[in-house]
């Protein structure tokens, strides 16, 4: 059994990962600053501290890590030149604070919801390559670069592979010792049991361990010293009037300069889109999938902002890299963000030598392996096997990212994405389902939750391709908001275009406000005119659609019959049906018919006697049905009583009823020899179907009325078994042979014979 930390388990994975996201945290800060142009190094620091104590009081994700951030270095450089100085730029930063603030009480958080899974994927796997490929001259010694530049082009004037290239070939024996010894701690240490059952991570323990291995190779001399640009540099401060020289001001009076409110809004911009996309991409990492309130995180957001611009801070966003090792730390909550920023406060200030002897080729190792699991190949796999509209845009995403630098990156995969949501627009908005109603056929054009300008195209592109003479219906029962344009050109098309096409239109669904009119112009119900139209094959060919129906859950477009609507001598099914009265889907749902054009007669095990031949034989004769269907079902609990078979309650313990042994004597008798007494039962199934071939013959035996029709050839009686699990509808003849499918063909004459509604 494992023992668990004096601490709590929660509480001290906390504290724990608060300190292995400073160790990380503590170069990165600066080395956004250097890469930002001419500020000072301990501004990067000090943005640290306000993303761990402001952000991460304020904030209501549990596992994001704000900062200065590496995507923002190009933005701060661009910015702090056109203001001119650093305190006019932290006076733009304050603007930008003030502004984010602003966007959080306007609940503008709700765009995170708009961007595409595939651009956060993207997102998260080209941070993780970028870290894999800027981190490993890191690791072998080549410290050239500034940590945390994460462009493709740098200031070194390198870009990404070319300072790749040129690291294996200056690289540096000691910090390629320390590192290696460390990236293969932090492998061991995720493989084997008995130390990830510890409750230190493997990241402290790979930084603890390479300061120890630093200062031991320095000692032997040569190649093997690990000092200078290898080691973590702080700038030290030898009193607190040293430290208060690092904090500068805001320059006060460049508050009327136009410079200063465009860089403001620009950073405000930048800095909340970046934001937004890595609360995005850190709640899918959260092993516990909680969601961050991203209004509430604009408001800290921008409340770090207003403290970095008033204290000499780089301005600060949701950083991914730093959320990244929090999460495989072991975070839960955000008190590990806070513990990390008050660690860069109390240990920069008191320990700096102590710092600065941390080698970064020891922190590179833990970024290494934080890189692998961002990127992963599986994740690649997972996006190609959705389809190339989701894989595009992730493909996109990630190269744009890696070969240019975050933000370009972003937003060159938002754009590609925006092209593929187009292009689904203008494509396959619409749902276009072709119905065989009993009065012809009719093409139902379902529109989508929202209509907007986006579907204009593709609708009107459906529209113009309904074949001349058809019957179109509008079905706008599921949409919420209809664009007025939209709503201009159903209008059009109804007046003009449909008449001229020789096209006839039904709506439904559309809101009274709407300039579209709800009106229904096919055959609402079965006429006696469409029933003396139809021969018993038809009438098999509409039940066997409806049971296809039925199965993919697609069932056909009804208007409801009010009160009133049919006549009160309206009777004209198409079929009737004699069921068992312990069917559990009721046959219009088998069959997906429409109100009276199905007669059903339900009796205990499919029963003919004097009552079912009376009621069949007026269905037909009288009511003009053209099909007698005898349906049969799997799992019937009456045949199973009546049989013996495993399932029935017969004789559990309770008083013998007479009436029920009487209907369950009846059955038993009806049923052929092979169903009865001790020979070997059939299965469930096959049981159904000889219990509906002895319905037929007995019903066709008893019935002189229905063997004339049937001889005539106006009625046909077939048996039908439904298969309760699956749905499916099975024709037969009275012999058990399939019957054969045939196409249905469909009536045409009464096509308008419908009412309005």
């Amino acid at each position: 059994m494992n023992r668990e930390p004096a601490l709590g388990t929660g509480l001290y994975r906390d504290l724990i990962a608060g300190l292995v996201v400073f160790l990380v945290a503590l170069p990165l800060c600066l080395g956004i600053a250097k890469a930002s142009g001419d500020v000072p190094l301990m501004s990067g620091i000090i943005a640290g501290i306000v993303g761990g104590l402001v952000v991460g009081l304020l904030s209501g994700s549990h596992t994001s890590v704000s900062g200065p951030a590496a995507g923002l270095t190009a933005v701060v450089a661009a910015q702090l030149a056109a203001v001119g100085s650093f305190p006019a730029f932290l006076l733009a930063v304050l603007i930008a604070g003030v502004i984010q603030l602003l966007m959080g009480l306007a609940r503008l958080g709700f765009l995170a919801a708009f961007f595409p899974s595939s651009v956060i994927k993207g997102l998260l796997a080209a941070i993780g390559l970028i870290l894999i490929l800027k981190q490993i001259p890191h690791l072998i010694g080549d410290d050239k670069n500034v940590e945390g530049d994460e462009s493709y082009q740098q200031p070194n004037h390198e870009n990404t592979f070319s300072e790749l290239w040129n690291a294996l070939s200056e690289w540096h024996l000691g910090p390629l010792v320390v590192g290696v010894a460390c990236l293969a701690l932090i492998l061991a240490w995720d493989r084997i049991k008995f130390l990830k059952t510890l409750p230190v991570p493997s990241a402290l323990v790979a930084v603890l361990l390479g300061g120890f291995l630093g200062k031991l190779l320095s000692g032997l001399g040569g190649d093997w010293v690990v000092g200078g640009d290898h080691l973590v540099r702080v700038p030290e401060a030898a009193s607190l009037e040293d430290v208060t020289a690092l904090i500068q001001l805001p320059d006060w009076s460049k508050i009327g300069s136009e410079k200063v409110w465009l860089a403001g809004v620009t950073i405000a911009i930048v800095a909340s889109l970046e934001t937004l996309l890595n609360l995005e991409a850190v709640d899918r990492l959260d092993p516990q999938k909680r969601n961050s309130p991203p209004n509430r995180e604009l408001m800290a957001q921008g409340l770090g902002n207003v403290t970095c611009g008033l204290i000499g801070g780089l301005p600060v966003t949701s950083v991914i890299i730093r959320s990244s090792v929090n999460i495989n730390s072991g975070a839960r909550t955000r008190l590990s963000a806070i513990v990390h920023g008050i660690l860069l406060l109390g240990c920069v200030l008191l320990i700096p030598g102590l710092l600065n002897r941390i080698p970064l080729s020891s922190l590179a190792a833990v970024l290494l392996v934080t890189g692998f699991k961002l990127a992963n190949p599986k994740l690649v796999v997972q996006m190609w096997k959705r389809g190339l509209d989701q894989f595009l845009p992730f493909l996109v995403t990630l190269l744009a990212i890696v070969f240019t630098d975050l933000l370009i990156g972003i937003l060159i995969g938002l754009g590609f994405s925006l092209f593929f949501i187009l292009r689904t627009h203008v494509i396959r908005p619409l749902r276009t389902i072709r119905e065989r109603h009993v009065g012809g056929e009719v093409l139902r054009i379902e529109l989508p939750n929202q209509v907007n300008f986006l579907d204009r195209a593709s609708l009107n592109q459906t529209l113009e391709q309904v074949p001349r003479g058809a019957h179109v219906l509008l079905d706008a029962r599921n949409t919420d908001h209809l664009d007025h344009d939209v709503q201009e050109m159903l209008v059009d098309f109804e007046k003009e275009t449909a008449p001229a096409h020789g096209v006839t239109v039904s709506k439904v669904g559309f809101h009274d406000h709407y300039e579209v009119r709800n009106q229904i112009q096919f055959a609402n119900f079965l006429t006696r005119e469409m029933q003396q139209q139809m021969t018993p094959d038809v009438v098999l060919g509409i039940l066997r659609e409806g049971n296809i129906r039925h199965r993919s859950g697609d069932p056909l477009f009804r208007t409801d019959i009010r009160p009133g609507t049919l006549p009160p001598d309206h009777a004209c099914p198409l079929a009737v049906v004699l069921g068992c009265m312990d069917a559990r889907t009721p046959a219009e749902t088998v069959f997906d018919t429409g109100p009276g054009e199905l007669f059903t007669v339900r009796v205990a095990g499919n029963l003919v006697g004097e009552r079912e031949v009376g009621s069949i034989e007026y269905a037909c004769a009288v009511a003009g049905a053209r099909l007698v269907v005898v349906e049969g079902h799997t799992g019937c609990s009456v045949l199973a009583a009546a049989t013996g078979l495993p399932g029935t309650t017969r004789g559990a313990g309770q008083p013998v009823m007479q009436a029920v042994e009487l209907v369950l004597d009846e059955i038993r008798a009806a049923l052929p020899i092979e169903a009865r007494g001790d020979r070997p039962r059939p299965n469930d199934v096959e049981l159904a179907r000889l219990n509906v071939r002895q319905s037929m013959q007995v019903l066709a035996a008893r019935s002189y009325v229905l063997r004339r029709l049937v001889e005539e050839g106006t009625v046909r009686i077939v048996g039908c078994l439904h298969d309760s699990r699956s749905g499916m509808a099975t024709f037969f003849d009275v012999e058990g042979r399939p019957l054969v499918e045939t196409a249905a063909p469909l009536l045409t004459s009464a096509s308008k014979a419908g009412n309005a509604v």
